[in-house]
């Protein structure tokens, strides 16, 4: 059952170390910065794949247990190494780090994990991100803003920051439309934004062929993050031909994280191990 599984980090990694003014949580007195941490997949269960997972929570906090160690826990159990990402954030004061911080996390983050694949015993043509709400649209950054790799860099820029595949959990995908999410638009672009660059960080909009296969998972209900955002990604992923996915429920709300106590809700981590599956074979 998703509700009795717990996982504990093997490794914490800064992303940038040597830079403790980079806070997590901006104005907040948190002493944090931006880290991964690493959850080995259960030894007799190893598959070789793994995935990166961004908590939500508005680009203000991270709501790291119930999308974050949860989710590390059940994927563990199915094979998977597990790297839940402590991204920027910002805070009602707007005194934290708005975009490109957090861009910039996700994607060292994941080139960083595909350096350590020989050590760690993975993939690194199969590594993918999973994202929730405000965590599911810094997801979304990483599957369609992508940076090439340097063959000839040293360290993690020699990986491309594309991942094999996304999932992508009732997430923010609009920062232009009537649907948007307006308190993540604010916290990642400030309340003083220009048009052009909220439609820039729209990610339906860049959506290209070389975006990965990607699953969404959004409830009809939706009254925080409307379901419109996972509809225009996938309209879009359609338009571009990506193979795509989408399961919406008829009930949830926003923030149901694995639904441990709804038997229809937590179908969806157990499809989406499936999914991957079926995904990675076709490579």
């Amino acid at each position: 059952m998703i509700s009795s599984l717990h996982a504990t980090a093997q490794e914490r990694i800064d992303l940038y170390p040597g830079q403790p003014q980079l806070k997590i949580a901006g104005g907040r007195k948190v002493n944090d910065v931006p880290h991964i941490d690493h959850y080995k997949a259960r030894a007799d269960k190893k598959n070789g794949m793994a995935i990166l997972i961004c908590p939500g929570g508005g680009y203000t906090h991270l709501a790291v247990d119930h999308e974050g160690t949860a989710v590390a826990a059940f994927y563990t159990e199915q094979g998977f190494d597990a790297i839940v990402l402590h991204y920027r954030l910002n805070d009602v004061t707007q005194s934290g780090s708005r975009y490109p911080a957090q861009y910039n996390d996700v994607t060292n983050a994941m080139r960083l994990v595909k350096s350590k694949a020989a050590a760690w015993q993975i993939d690194p043509e199969k590594i993918g991100v999973l994202g929730f709400s405000a965590g599911g649209h810094l997801a979304s950054t990483l599957a369609t803003m992508h940076i090439p790799a340097k063959p000839n860099g040293s360290g993690p820029e020699k990986w491309s920051s594309r991942p094999a595949f996304a999932i992508l959990v009732y997430p923010v995908i609009s920062m232009s439309e009537s649907f948007r999410h307006n308190g993540s638009t604010v916290n990642l672009l400030g309340p003083d934004a220009t048009a052009e660059m909220k439609d820039s960080l729209s990610t339906d909009k860049r959506v290209s062929a070389a975006t990965p296969p990607t699953m969404l998972v959004h409830s009809s209900d939706d009254k925080g993050v409307p379901v419109e955002n996972s509809l225009v990604f996938f309209n879009a992923l359609r338009k571009h031909k990506i193979p795509a996915t989408m399961h919406i429920y008829d009930h949830g709300g926003h923030g149901f994280g694995m639904a441990p106590k709804d038997p229809v809700l937590n179908s969806w981590p157990a499809l989406s191990v499936e999914w991957i599956k079926s995904v990675l074979d076709k490579k």
